[in-house]
């Protein structure tokens, strides 16, 4: 891709508007632009990023077993009547009504609606359990936005709803989508530690949050440090080792504010490894039992004829939201560099060639080397503009992606100048640079 042609309206300086980095980054380098406060337009650069972080949210989900469905925005409110949370809800849930005077609501989440699936397709105990999701846009009518798409009123979110026979299944249910949101932040590149947390609106008594540690993070959280040593490298999927990997990190104190008890935290933890500080909520998760399936009538017929309402859970993550939370994660404030984790990147390398007005070799060359990128899947933006060399180099390193070549006046013969954004610069083969990256990209 030629960034002559390409939709990136850079902009030269920070808006002023913008009071945290990710906002700053996304609005300088056109990511996004404000539709109205706390709603965003997506423009191809941030696009390209969410739809990565979309793909690998979806491979995970579908890798414990996760069915997708696709439910509507706009949502009737008799099922929310029905659970009780129509008028409890508050003054975030977007209330309207069409020309035949019903009212209805845009979707702030989907516990009543995918009940609602659930009671009117499934009889038999025998067809659980089912774990469902969908990835789809979502409303909150915020009294305050602010800090760009991190805390907007429309954002694109995955939830997930499972729907078992006990206590039992369900908690192993809550287990697959627990080891499913570790293994999907880490693809991402993050740390995301599970704490405790409040359940709020959403109703139930087991909640965690998946939560990055920064400093612009609306969380307080307090934890054991030890935590951060654990991984996420399981793959099974058996009942005993899903629980054990649960008890792994349930074995740290770790919790978010609301649930914060000083006596037990200063007890339990000894002082070198306490951690008080603030943190991103990048997913959260949520058992409550019968709570929506009594309320809605979604029950299932047992063995020897009894009834019996199904147990379930929700599971979401901010997919918009991730785009920021990466941001902060890596943004380089000081130097104005961020490096996208591969991954997500919206492009795998960056050519930037010095360019003369009466030479067009640099360009020829990067166009060459591009050709022989796109054959191997490796995904290129060629800045081929006439500002000078230093003004284009900051402008990819604020785009991000995460390896850079430079074509400038020394680069003769088949070695090129090749480096990890914002690291040191090597001299190298392209056909060593492309076994790098492709290296790289299987490892995801």
């Amino acid at each position: 891709m030629l960034l002559s042609n390409s939709f990136i309206p850079v902009l030269k300086n920070n808006p002023s508007e913008a009071k945290i980095k990710s906002h700053q980054l996304m609005l300088r380098v056109g990511m996004i632009k404000q539709a109205s406060a706390g709603i965003y337009s997506w423009l191809p650069l941030g696009f390209k990023v969410m739809k990565k972080i979309e793909n690998i949210v979806r491979q995970e989900q579908n890798k414990i077993g996760a069915q997708e469905i696709l439910m509507p925005t706009i949502q009737s409110s008799e099922i929310w009547k029905e659970s009780g949370r129509y008028e409890d809800y508050g003054e975030e849930m977007l209330r309207i009504t069409d020309r035949q005077n019903r009212e209805m609501l845009y979707g702030p989440t989907n516990e009543e609606q995918v009940t609602e699936i659930f009671r009117s397709s499934i009889k038999s105990y025998k067809s659980l359990p089912q774990l469902l999701y969908h990835i789809q846009w979502k409303f909150r009518d915020e009294i305050r936005p602010r800090f760009g798409i991190m805390r907007g009123r429309e954002f694109y979110m995955k939830d997930a709803y499972s729907f078992d026979i006990s206590d039992d299944e369900a908690l192993y249910s809550y287990n697959k989508f627990f080891l499913s949101y570790l293994r999907t932040f880490k693809k991402l590149s993050l740390t995301a530690i599970p704490m405790a947390a409040d359940t709020g609106p959403i109703g139930g008594n087991l909640s965690h949050e998946f939560i990055i540690l920064a400093e612009t993070g609306e969380s307080k959280i307090f934890t054991d440090k030890r935590i951060f040593e654990l991984n996420s490298d399981d793959t099974n999927l058996e009942k005993k080792s899903l629980d054990n990997m649960r008890k792994k990190y349930e074995q740290y104190y770790a919790v978010t504010d609301e649930k914060f008890n000083k006596e037990k935290f200063e007890k339990i933890v000894l002082e070198k490894n306490r951690l008080i500080t603030k943190g991103i909520e990048v997913g959260h998760i949520f058992y409550f039992g019968d709570k929506y399936s009594k309320a809605m009538g979604a029950s299932v017929d047992l063995p020897g004829g009894k009834k019996d309402f199904v147990k379930m859970g929700s599971y979401g993550i901010g997919v918009s939201r991730l785009v920021g939370a990466i941001i902060e994660a890596k943004y380089d404030e000081k130097n104005e560099i961020m490096k996208w984790p591969l991954s997500v990147a919206p492009y795998d390398i960056a050519i930037i060639p010095m360019i003369n007005k009466n030479d067009n070799s640099a360009l020829d060359k990067a166009n060459n080397i591009n050709e022989e990128l796109i054959k191997n899947n490796i995904d290129t933006i060629i800045d081929d503009t006439d500002e000078n060399f230093s003004s284009k180099i900051k402008k990819m390193n604020l785009i991000g992606a995460p390896y850079q070549i430079i074509i400038g006046k020394k680069n003769d013969g088949d070695l090129l100048e090749f480096k990890e954004t914002g690291g040191e610069t090597q001299n190298l083969p392209l056909n060593k640079i492309i076994e790098i990256i492709t290296k790289q990209k299987n490892s995801i």
